[in-house]
């Protein structure tokens, strides 16, 4: 398996990943959709991919968007997508997605990486608490749409 940082010739495959992940969180599947997404995250530079490779497949994919801390004054980061394909995991490809998006953050200087995930995800949230991240215990969250 391979971590790399993903560029516009992932696109066709990255959005076949992309749509699997909206499909998980029970959005209608979308491949056009999906692909339009990627592209335009890609082109426009405005978030971060890494993605799993195992051979030529792609078989998962990790997105970060850069927000800022007013508090500390400095960069931080979304960690907002997280998937692994399921024929692909218990193989290790989420948690070398994670480690490059914290490598990634350590780079950047950001002073902190946050991520949220359903209450129902346990297997996610046993990664992400094995990899030392901390369920907010001081804030709630609002949105509104």
């Amino acid at each position: 398996m391979n971590i790399t940082l993903a560029s516009t010739q992932h696109i066709e495959s990255l959005a076949e990943l992309f749509d699997g992940y909206r499909v998980y969180y029970k959005q209608p599947s979308n491949f056009a959709l999906a692909r339009e997404f990627i592209r335009e995250r890609l082109e426009q530079q405005d978030s971060t991919i890494f993605v799993a490779q195992n051979g030529d497949d792609l078989i998962g994919f990790v997105q970060l968007y850069p927000i800022f801390s007013s508090v500390n004054a400095k960069k931080s980061l979304l960690l907002n997508d997280l998937f692994v394909s399921p024929k692909a995991r218990r193989a290790g490809a989420g948690k070398a997605l994670m480690n490059s998006a914290k490598n990634y953050a350590d780079m950047q200087g950001a002073c902190w990486l946050m991520l949220q995930t359903e209450k129902t995800n346990t297997q996610a949230q046993a990664l992400y608490e094995s990899l030392g991240y901390q369920r907010d215990q001081d804030c709630y969250y609002y949105y509104l749409t």
